[in-house]
């Protein structure tokens, strides 16, 4: 069987591409061939290759994608990765083209079962054909790097994403400023790529403001990315929108507490308390970072508990025999 994964933005360093990599490297390791392509910007294809089905990723992308093509594909299924189901699915202009989208589907994708929820609230003719699959672990252990090592004595929080407007970053480091003033030993690493300039430039003006604290590590390829997450000692995430994370799910697996948003994707992930920490707003950060900072035990506790609970509900060869069972079934469909 061959599959085509078809990702907005690829191979740009995006979730979606982190995502739609990590697919496709744990579906060839059970025998499913893949190819990876482009349904925006200048890598965007314009005909697909051959497959025995598409998998498409972002219900509003992957429509305007369908409008272009030379010869639409027989069947597909789709996921749902974040923004085309916490905003376009709720946007006037871009509603119709989400649900077009789902309509056309075979099978709709997405990581959780809040979000299936969501899918079913707002179009429930699609009973009967929503899955919900979580998302594997990826897999570091080759990763190797002497680049980058924490400050001896200090506590290290890691914000991992592209600076864009949605991810929050200024949030994290407005909060952090004031941690920092009773805990000097605090530090902030930002990693990512520069994906809205505008909100770039915001931030880096914070980056120098605070350069005695904050430091941006900039572009890490996701191979590296272990390495980011073994000098850390926290993990964050200040979005106010996500799908499911793969950064939050990554940390876990290298037995790191969250601190996280209480935002959907997130905290379907985060069980407050138990695996990681979810606020509501500054006072709640600060409050759960001072404990975090303060109390080794719990953080301790915490990050052990966030592992198993990576290794329990995010298995990667789960996620790839789920999938091909989708797979199997639609082009069974389309062969009777």
């Amino acid at each position: 069987m061959k599959i085509v994964l078809a990702a907005p933005n690829y191979p740009q360093p995006r979730g979606n591409t982190v995502t739609v990599r990590r697919i496709a490297g744990n579906l060839e390791k059970i025998g499913v061939r893949t190819e990876i392509v482009s349904i925006t910007g200048e890598n965007c294809f314009a005909t697909l290759p051959d497959a025995d089905l598409v998998h498409g990723f972002h219900a509003y992308y992957f429509h305007q994608f369908l409008q272009q093509l030379d010869q639409k594909p027989k069947s597909y299924i789709i996921t749902m990765t974040g923004t085309d189901l916490n905003a376009d699915l709720y946007n006037p202009e871009k509603r119709p083209d989400v649900l077009s989208t789902l309509e056309g589907a075979k099978a709709i994708h997405v990581f959780d079962e809040a979000a299936k929820t969501t899918v079913l609230q707002e179009a429930p003719q699609f009973e009967g054909k929503v899955f919900a699959v979580a998302q594997g672990t990826s897999d570091f252990s080759s990763a190797q790097s002497s680049q980058l090592e924490k400050e001896a004595g200090t506590f290290l929080f890691v914000l991992p994403a592209g600076i864009r407007k949605v991810k929050n970053i200024p949030f994290a480091i407005d909060a952090l400023r004031k941690l920092h003033k009773t805990i000097p030993n605090l530090r902030l690493w930002l990693a990512g790529p520069i994906l809205e300039q505008a909100e770039a430039d915001i931030v880096f003006a914070l980056v120098e403001e605070h350069a005695d604290w904050l430091t941006y590590i900039g572009e890490i390829p996701h191979a590296e990315m272990g390495v980011v997450f073994e000098n850390a000692d926290v993990v964050l995430n200040t979005s106010h929108s996500e799908g499911q994370p793969a950064a939050i799910l990554e940390a876990k697996g290298y037995g790191k507490p969250v601190l996280v948003s209480n935002v959907p994707g997130n905290n379907g992930m985060v069980i407050n308390g138990k695996n990681g920490y979810l606020y509501n707003d500054q006072k709640q950060f600060l409050y759960y970072a001072a404990k975090l900072i303060n109390n080794n035990e719990a953080r301790q506790r915490i990050g052990m508990q966030a592992k198993q609970y990576a290794a329990d509900h995010h298995s990667p060869s789960f996620e790839a025999e789920a999938l091909l069972k989708i797979y199997t079934s639609v082009t069974q469909q389309d062969n009777t």
